[in-house]
């Protein structure tokens, strides 16, 4: 599907959501992956890296988390590599990347633990001017995110588990301003190491903070603006599924949860069923 934007850019739907993330990842990722609060659903990067590259071609997250990107880009014969903040993600990445070896993929995969604020100085001097493609996306905080556990014998009440990314020097917990001064300082890394004509693809999409709603895809077209990258295209994911024109949501208990509150107060929210993807390019 695709439609011309009042811009000129040509946008186009990707149908990433016509199964659930849990089923996606079913046996190609370990079970304790599912902890991580951010997950990328692995059929927007597979999507991606099959139409941005080709065999052989290496392929860069720098915020990987349990290593998606990298899980994604080997099973298609590429070289994933990924650099992650968190320490608790990189050896759940690491465990990821060694299972999908097991499995006999075609492709290479490498995780380092670092901040991508610095990305250059961590990868290999061997990448820079490598890269093919960047697949990643800013976190939104903890709001959209976790798994819920209703009450039970040894339960208790309704609460939400899974949904801190880490340290709270993690980007996820600082200020909007903090949050897009870091994530172009990212983007910067990555223009430095892609190749002439190499893809970035952003995947993000609006939350809400104290019922502020916060552009977290503006913030990236214009860190990417910023970072010295050039704007290609604008697309959406979804998130959900589509069978006979009826969208079929996966949002979470959350997150319908919060939206039902705020439709009972007279604030009439949406609930998002698709991330939107920013496309850039390396100059």
């Amino acid at each position: 599907m695709a439609a011309l934007l009042a811009d000129g850019y040509l946008g186009s739907v990707w149908l990433t959501g016509q199964a659930p993330s849990r089923d996606l990842r079913r046996g190609r990722y370990t079970p304790e992956s599912m902890k991580h609060p951010g997950k990328m659903l692995p059929t927007i990067p597979r999507y991606a890296i099959r139409t941005y590259t080709n065999p052989g071609d290496v392929v860069l997250d720098p915020m990987a988390g349990i290593g998606t990107t990298i899980i994604e880009a080997m099973r298609l014969g590429r070289h994933g590599i990924g650099v992650e903040y968190e320490a608790e993600w990189v050896a759940k990445a690491a465990d990821n990347i060694r299972h999908t070896v097991q499995a006999g993929v075609p492709g290479r995969g490498e995780i380092y633990h670092g901040d991508s604020t610095a990305l250059p100085s961590l990868l290999p001097a061997s990448l820079h001017g490598q890269v093919a493609l960047v697949i990643t996306s800013p976190p939104y905080g903890s709001s959209t995110h976790g798994h819920v556990r209703t009450p039970g014998p040894r339960r208790g009440k309704v609460r939400k588990i899974n949904h801190k990314y880490g340290s709270v020097s993690n980007l996820a917990y600082r200020s909007h301003g903090e949050l897009a001064d870091g994530f172009t300082e990212i983007l910067a890394g990555c223009r430095a190491v892609l190749r002439p004509g190499g893809h970035v693809v952003v995947t993000a999409r609006p939350y809400r903070r104290h019922g502020e709603l916060i552009d977290i895809p503006g913030m990236v077209v214009a860190a990417g603006v910023n970072a010295g990258l050039e704007l290609v295209e604008e697309c959406i994911a979804l998130i959900c599924g589509v069978r006979d024109g009826v969208i079929i949501p996966r949002a979470s208990f959350f997150q319908q949860k919060n939206i039902r509150d705020a439709i009972a107060t007279g604030d009439p929210q949406w609930l998002v069923q698709h991330e939107d993807v920013v496309i850039l390019r390396a100059l």
